[in-house]
């Protein structure tokens, strides 16, 4: 049986938590989730109940962040001299390379990706990095593209994409460690 309207309608605020996570951008984030529940609803019929609703409106969704993430590429200005200074990552590690502190404990993480506190402090440490940076992460990472389509899309090389993506996951690591698994208020 198709899902109703009103039950499309419900996952309207996980929607716009999820794509204002990515986009940073209120009015883009609105437009992407009218899009993709106006999608979800054309399509509603073909809905085969395999996943739950919402991995079906968020897998929608996520194509609809893409079509955003490269219109928005090819409007703005490429400025590719992306500050290399790994100096603020130094402390992190020994003169050996290994870690300084040991990570605590992660619990459930798929209970905690589900979580809208999450997302919120997901979105705080994102804001933190550099734009490009947390763009690359978030197609990479939440959107589940591959790093030939982000290369070609950013027009960047795979070397470029790698460190970038390091950084990102280097600032995301502390900035969750403090604010998320520590609990402390960001």
């Amino acid at each position: 049986m198709p899902p109703s309207v009103e039950q499309i309608e419900a996952e309207r605020p996980y929607l716009l938590r999820f794509a204002l996570a990515q986009l940073r951008d209120a009015a883009a984030a609105e437009d992407a989730v009218q899009d993709a529940l106006l999608a979800a609803l054309e399509a509603r019929e073909r809905f085969a109940g395999k996943a739950s609703l919402r991995t079906w409106l968020t897998s929608i969704l996520r194509f609809k962040l893409i079509d955003i993430v490269r219109k928005q590429h090819r409007e703005l200005a490429t400025d590719l001299s992306e500050d290399l200074d790994d100096s603020d990552l130094d402390g992190l590690f020994s003169a050996s390379g290994h870690w300084q502190e040991r990570v605590s404990a992660w619990g459930a993480p798929e209970q905690s990706l589900l979580a809208r506190e999450f997302w919120q402090v997901y979105a705080r440490c994102a804001e933190a990095m550099p734009r490009r940076t947390a763009l690359v992460f978030a197609m990479r990472e939440v959107l589940d593209m591959d790093i030939g389509e982000i290369c070609q899309n950013l027009e960047i090389s795979a070397t470029n994409c790698s460190v970038m993506l390091y950084r990102a996951r280097m600032s995301l690591r502390e900035c969750l460690q403090l604010r998320w698994l520590q609990g402390e208020s960001a």
